[in-house]
């Protein structure tokens, strides 16, 4: 009776493993470029350290995303948490909703106007995600700030 409970859990597990190798994933992820743009609709920012900008103070926004040639209706969001490294350098984390998933982005940030960040990962479409976003302001008014985003996702 061994040897058949053996044979069972050995023909259980080949079987597992063949329908796990048949999986594919439902990721479409490149190699893919995306042009959109934002509005921040809310700037929030800790003074953690000493007054004004200093190590430890963070910030965090809220921007809605557009893709105007589609329609004039907000097609996702994005939140940035940036932690302030020096009195001018931070490390920002920012997660994109997009309507078929979800990018995560990361890296330094100096200049505000124009930065580029890794693409880390995502989940649904983007599952796997690889890549860089360039994103570069294109106001020059304190409010409301609008930038270009340009995510160039690898194959």
């Amino acid at each position: 009776m061994p040897s058949t409970s053996r044979l069972f859990t050995a023909v259980a597990l080949l079987a597992g493993l063949a329908v796990y190798g048949s999986l594919q994933s439902s990721a479409a992820t490149g190699p893919e470029f995306i042009r959109i743009t934002d509005r921040q609709f809310s700037y929030t920012r800790l003074d953690a350290g000493a007054p004004g900008r200093s190590p430890g103070d963070q910030e965090i926004i809220y921007d809605r995303l557009f893709n105007r040639k589609i329609t004039t209706k907000p097609i996702g969001s994005a939140r940035f948490l940036c932690t302030f490294a020096t009195a001018r350098t931070r490390i920002c984390t920012a997660t994109f909703n997009l309507p078929k998933g979800e990018l995560v982005a990361t890296g330094t940030v100096r200049f505000r106007q124009f930065y580029e960040l890794a693409i880390v990962g995502g989940t649904n479409l983007y599952n796997d995600a690889r890549g860089t976003l360039t994103i570069i302001r294109t106001t020059h008014s304190p409010r409301p700030i609008r930038e270009l985003l340009y995510f160039r996702l690898a194959g």
